[in-house]
Order: C-alpha cells, then structure tokens, then sequence
C-alpha cells in the first residue's frame, strides 16, 4: 500500500458553490516539488477533517487530483493518490447499487442516501507519474467514485433528486454555524465544549 505524506499543512476547504467545485477541472502534467507539496498539504487536510477522501478542487485547486485514506467493505484500509483519474464501474446485469449514506467536506456534516455502484476501479497516475489502479467495494468503492466526480466538476449532490437534495441542504444549512469558514484550520464550535479550550 502507498504511504501517504506526513509533512503537509492543513488548509481551509472550500464548499459548494465556489467556481471551482462545478467545473471540469485541469490536466496534471506537472509533477514537481509544487505538486507533492499540494499532496501532502491536502492529506493533513483530509486528515483533520476525518474524511476519508479530498480533490485538489476542495483546497480551491484546479486540478485532476485526489487522495484518500479508506477501507474497503471488508475493513481493509487503502490509501493513494491520483492524478487524471478515471473510473470504471460494473454495466449490466451484474451492476449492484449500494444505496448507502454519502457525505462531502465541502458540505460539511449534511449526509444522505445516494445510490452508487458498490464495485469501481480507477486508473490514474501518482504524484510522480507513474501509472496507478485502486479497485474495491463498499466505502472504498463510494470514496473512489465520489473523488473521481469531484475532478469533473460533479458534486454528489448533483446525482440526488430534487427531494434528497433538499433535505441534504437543509441540513447543510442547520449544521453550518459550527463549521468555521476556515474549517479544518479551525476546529468545528461545539458551543457545549466552549470554554474547554480557554481552561
């Protein structure tokens, strides 16, 4: 399994609504110092959000990039980074929906149903260049679709029906006062916990 860097810096992340989280996103065809830089400032971010995958697009990055940290339906973790990003799914008569919870850090908190393919393998390269492939099912299946969507400008949002999309923006909306505009920087405001910090 790849390790994922240790030595970035958390970053705020950006939500719904912004430009660039609703556009196709750019080519990788730099990989240099900058690029593994961005990597590893993206996993902290990931990391301190306790998600389980982030797109360049979510630290206002246009660029084709995610990473992920992730376990499969059987409980084994994953972990990656992938530029350019392509991803398959199983057609047919053998395609099984898992109608599981799906959330997003760039709405953070809200959650709700959305049918998604529970097999899917993406093809991509690393921050280096070199050819990767992550396949699996259950979270990491969910996890693979959703990031490789977030590179084509997709939310998951845009696949719920109107009822489910309002229902999770409502939500959204009811969670929003302890989400920071910085957050992960700053941590989610839990007005119960509010002086544990100043004692």
């Amino acid at each position: 399994m790849p390790t994922l860097p240790t030595d970035g810096t958390v970053l705020p992340i950006t939500r719904w609504g912004e430009p660039v989280m609703h556009q196709l996103c750019k080519p990788v065809t730099t990989f240099d110092d900058q690029l593994k830089k961005l990597v590893a400032d993206m996993v902290a971010t990931m990391n301190a959000a306790e998600g389980v995958g982030l797109a360049a697009n979510q630290v206002g990055v246009d660029l084709q990039l995610f990473v992920f940290d992730c376990p499969d339906a059987d409980g084994v973790r994953h972990q990656g980074v992938v530029c350019n990003p392509t991803v398959e799914v199983v057609e047919g008569k053998d395609r099984k929906l898992d109608e599981g919870d799906e959330g997003c850090l760039s709405l953070p908190g809200a959650f709700t149903k959305c049918a998604r393919p529970d097999w899917a393998r993406v093809t991509g390269v690393d921050e280096n260049g070199e050819p990767v492939t992550f396949e699996g099912n259950g979270l990491l299946a969910r996890c693979l679709q959703h990031e490789t969507d977030h590179t084509q400008g997709t939310v998951f949002g845009d696949r719920l029906s109107r009822k489910y999309r309002k229902r999770l923006f409502a939500e959204a909306e009811e969670l929003a006062p302890h989400y920071p505009a910085d957050w992960p920087v700053s941590p989610i405001y839990d007005p119960e916990n509010e002086l544990t910090d100043a004692e």
